[in-house]
């Protein structure tokens, strides 16, 4: 039987427990924050990163610093991502590229996307255009249709790298309009748009982001996009099956993945601050202004997502027999 004296120090002890346990862990983040991006500045994964940083770094009361790492269609950043510590301090800004299309695309990555990242929150989709250089003699999807099966000296096409998302859109609609094309691949979406601007390719299959000011200042002509409808920063595109192309809707997902283990609380105030970031009008204001339509969820519905897109594309990568050594 406890004494009255042992009795009141025990319950004294059960009273300090939950404050001694929240002196004992750590407060997040008491340090710059770094956010990873896997492919060369000026792509639409850069250009998203670089706007909603500072409003993050507002938020969480310590810098985001965004670090490029461009190359092999996104992995490379992500493998790095994947393998940083757990701390909550490593994030990737990741697309529909090196989140959903790479695991199909690159049979020797030493990372796994399931397995070794964990789902933070989605941020933004944005619309994929068909932009070519205006030296191409078409204005529109049938008259490009009709040029890719006749020109004798095959058309060309750039992409941010093989095996990402602009390459296999660009796969996508070859098949679809069954022409033959020459796939130039760069290392980022920054640089080939700028071989499409100068002419030293025909055309890209791009995010609307990056491609849209090149458009609006006559350097480059977008014919459609092709997503399942219209995007509100480019309403006087046709849809590709509006204009006659019959293809799986191509759209890109942008969101923030964390290596495997960080700590649940940590994902939660991540997550909290990526949402009320890209929920202020200023923000909302900006984000629509570069082409983006902001779309956000809880970590789960983001894993979700994640894991239903990779069924899809799987299937259609192997048919359309892309394959990245």
């Amino acid at each position: 039987m406890k004494t009255p004296v042992t009795l009141s120090i025990f319950l004294t002890g059960l009273l300090l427990a939950p404050a001694l346990q929240a002196q004992t862990t750590p407060p997040f983040p008491t340090k710059p924050i770094r956010m990873m991006i896997g492919f060369a500045p000026g792509g639409p994964s850069d250009i998203l990163g670089r706007v909603v940083a500072p409003k993050l770094s507002e938020l969480l009361g310590q810098a985001v610093v965004i670090e490029n790492r461009g190359g092999a269609g996104g992995t490379i950043g992500m493998e790095m991502t994947a393998k940083a510590p757990a701390d909550g301090y490593n994030l990737n800004l990741g697309s529909s590229g090196n989140m959903i299309m790479a695991p199909h695309l690159y049979p020797k990555i030493s990372y796994n996307m399931q397995k070794d990242l964990v789902a933070v929150g989605q941020m933004a989709l944005t619309a994929y255009v068909i932009a070519v250089n205006p030296s191409v003699p078409v204005k529109t999807v049938p008259q490009l249709v009709k040029l890719a099966n006749t020109k004798k000296n095959l058309m060309s096409y750039g992409s941010s790298g093989s095996g990402a998302t602009s390459h296999i859109t660009a796969e996508l609609f070859r098949m679809a309009i069954g022409a033959e094309m020459v796939h130039v691949p760069y290392k980022g979406t920054g640089p080939s748009l700028t071989a499409v601007v100068s002419g030293e390719i025909d055309m890209m299959f791009a995010d609307l982001i990056p491609a849209l000011p090149h458009a609006q200042n006559g350097r480059l002509r977008l014919l459609a996009t092709l997503g399942s409808k219209r995007p509100a920063a480019a309403m006087d595109l046709p849809t590709a099956n509006e204009a006659g192309v019959q293809m799986p809707p191509v759209v890109g997902r942008y969101g923030v993945v964390a290596p495997a283990g960080t700590p649940r609380e940590i994902i939660i105030k991540l997550n909290n601050a990526i949402i009320a970031a890209l929920k202020a009008p200023d923000m909302q204001q900006r984000v629509a202004q570069i082409g983006f339509e902001v779309q956000t969820d809880t970590p789960e519905q983001f894993a979700a997502v994640l894991k239903s897109e990779n069924e899809i594309y799987g299937p259609v990568i192997k048919k359309a027999g892309i394959k990245i050594d």
